[in-house]
């Protein structure tokens, strides 16, 4: 792979990233407050590949040069020395020996340009390894394939990941009232639902289900990016749709109750939302719940 390969895959792999922090495709690999280091990061992978082509360039033009001046010098020192055996020998011998010279001369350049080292470098580059393309195969991805957030399969094989949070700020005034899923479950497992009780409440989530068909709404939250994502999850009764699907993005309302399981994958708490209205809803342009270790 050449310089203008690397400089050309560079600068590809830098646009493909801003395109993705100036769009919502980011979010599918890591958290909104990381916006500002993605674009960071494809605006200096595009700096970094102006900067290889520059040098190439500039390397080409300053070798080109040398090879011009090289030839002046040696073509200077041959007429100089062509000169001399002239006015010692006589122009016969002169030419004669200048003849000689220039075959012989002829001959060794011929040699050392069979033996030049540029193009035993040209050749090996020639030779080089073509599995370096597979390089452009991550890029092409990142182009062509976007791929879906983590879902109810994650969500069922991994165990609720549903910490004590540090406080429990004050809740605002007004019914019915949008909690997230980790707010929600935080307050009914550590605080024992006490600032949640005689409130209505409406939550989203998608929908996963247990071995046995239990329902639950979940979101999955993120410490950085889409490889630590971990699922909270509330578990549904009262008036449960009677047919859900997972992955089935729904806007629950419903009153907290103390009722209470276990992650049957890490034997987590989960608590108990009693359902009493639900629709489906459009998935999020943000999917991951990032306040679910607050």
């Amino acid at each position: 792979m050449n310089r203008l390969a690397q400089s050309a895959l560079l600068f590809l792999l830098g646009a493909t990233l801003l395109h993705a922090a100036t769009t919502d495709l980011y979010l599918r690999y890591v958290k909104s407050g990381l916006r500002p280091l993605v674009l960071l990061a494809g605006a200096v992978l595009i700096a970094t590949a102006a900067a290889t082509l520059w040098y190439d360039h500039r390397r080409g033009r300053t070798a080109v040069h040398g090879e011009a001046a090289a030839g002046g010098e040696a073509a200077a020192g041959g007429e100089a020395a062509a000169c001399g055996e002239a006015a010692a020998c006589g122009e016969a011998a002169a030419c004669g020996e200048t003849t000689a010279r220039g075959e012989a001369a002829a001959r060794g350049e011929a040699a050392a340009h069979h033996h030049d080292p540029r193009r035993g470098k040209a050749a090996a580059h020639h030779h080089e390894p073509r599995v370096s393309w597979l390089l452009t195969l991550p890029v092409l991805a990142l182009i062509l394939v976007a791929p879906p957030a983590l879902g109810s399969y994650s969500a069922a094989h991994t165990g609720t990941a549903l910490t004590k949070p540090f406080g429990f700020p004050d809740l605002p005034d007004g019914d019915p009232l949008r909690l997230g899923v980790a707010d929600y479950a935080g307050r009914a497992v550590y605080d024992d639902g006490r600032s949640l009780r005689g409130r209505q409440l409406k939550i989203t989530g998608f929908v996963t289900l247990d071995r046995t068909g239990a329902p639950y709404l979940v979101r999955m939250g993120l410490n950085c990016c889409a490889a630590d994502a971990q699922p909270v999850k509330i578990a549904l009764t009262g008036n449960v749709p009677p047919v859900l699907s997972p992955d089935t993005w729904l806007e629950v309302t419903g009153r907290y109750t103390p009722r209470r399981t276990r992650d049957p994958v890490n034997d987590g708490p989960i608590p108990y939302l009693e359902v009493t209205g639900s629709r489906p809803v459009a998935t999020p342009h943000d999917p991951y719940d990032e306040t679910w270790n607050t």
